[in-house]
């Protein structure tokens, strides 16, 4: 099986669950600590099939990461007129 097959049948698992819980709901009722969990359980997972269908290779195209240029020149040094060199405090302060 594919990764988009494995996906889908998870995600029909999945449908199947809800269903399920919604019946369990009506008999038991929501409002117990037991069955927010379990809904909330249900919740995440079908958050965590969401990001692996998103993040799947072979699903649609191939993602390829963005690439971001960096220039060769250098930096404007008044980005660092008023920091705090890391350890030693501010350049005109002294540690106590």
């Amino acid at each position: 099986m594919s990764v988009h097959d494995e996906l889908t049948s998870v995600q029909r698992c999945l449908d199947d669950l809800f269903r399920s819980l919604g019946r369990l709901e009506q008999h038991v009722g929501s409002g117990g600590l037991e069955m927010r969990r379990v809904r909330a359980d249900a919740d995440h997972l079908r958050e965590s099939v969401a990001l692996l269908r998103d993040a799947a290779p072979g699903i649609g195209q191939t993602r390829r990461p963005e690439l971001v240029t960096i220039p060769d020149t250098p930096y404007d040094s008044t980005l660092w007129t008023d920091s705090d060199d890391e350890g030693l405090g501010a350049r005109d302060r002294h540690a106590p």
